[in-house]
């Protein structure tokens, strides 16, 4: 729980007193490489956050499956268009590597926002987070090529030594030969 104390407490000002009342309410859960979190079909109701390791956002296809979104350490992740939406997941959400991740019932988040301004912040500048990294990624798919958006993602994280080469690929929306030669090209 440090973790996640310690990311709320570098986005906000609360009191203890609230902090020791929103903590104890995630539940915390360890899986292994590739294990499923969100399965494709589900009613998404809770709220996550990784505490180690790292999670991908998978579409299935008819004919491959898609890596839509990568996301590591210090990150709050769920289904938005489930929750919101009642309706199922309609895509699965994997492991990377090692994880552990603490999750919350959506109902009681929502509870906390109600009952805590200062958590209402917190979920105020978490989804504005959330958003800045959505439009910074969709620009980078329309105005950068692959290799650009390969090196920009190098400057950015780690991730390209954190994720195989075929998932990494998928997420770069390219295939898994064109992400080695631009490998190849840059070293």
């Amino acid at each position: 729980m440090e973790k996640l104390k310690e990311y709320i407490n570098s986005r906000i000002t609360i009191k203890e007193e609230v902090l020791s009342t929103i903590l104890p309410v995630f539940d915390i859960k360890e899986y292994d490489n590739d294990q499923t979190v969100i399965r494709n079909g589900q009613y998404v109701t809770n709220y996550y956050f990784i505490v180690s390791g790292g999670i991908r956002i998978v579409i299935d296809r008819p004919d491959k499956e898609v890596t839509a979104w990568l996301l590591f350490e210090n990150n709050f992740f769920s289904d938005l268009e489930s929750i919101k939406s009642g309706q199922p997941s309609k895509s699965k959400v994997l492991t990377i590597g090692k994880s552990t991740i603490l999750s919350i019932e959506a109902e009681k988040m929502h509870q906390f926002y109600k009952q805590h301004p200062e958590w209402q912040e917190f979920g105020r500048k978490m989804m504005e987070e959330l958003c800045l990294n959505l439009v910074e990624t969709l620009i980078s798919f329309q105005i950068m090529d692959a290799e650009t958006r390969y090196l920009h993602l190098l400057k950015k994280s780690d991730i390209v030594n954190r994720v195989p080469l075929k998932q990494l690929a998928s997420y770069l929306g390219i295939t898994p030969s064109s992400l080695s030669r631009i490998r190849k090209n840059i070293r």
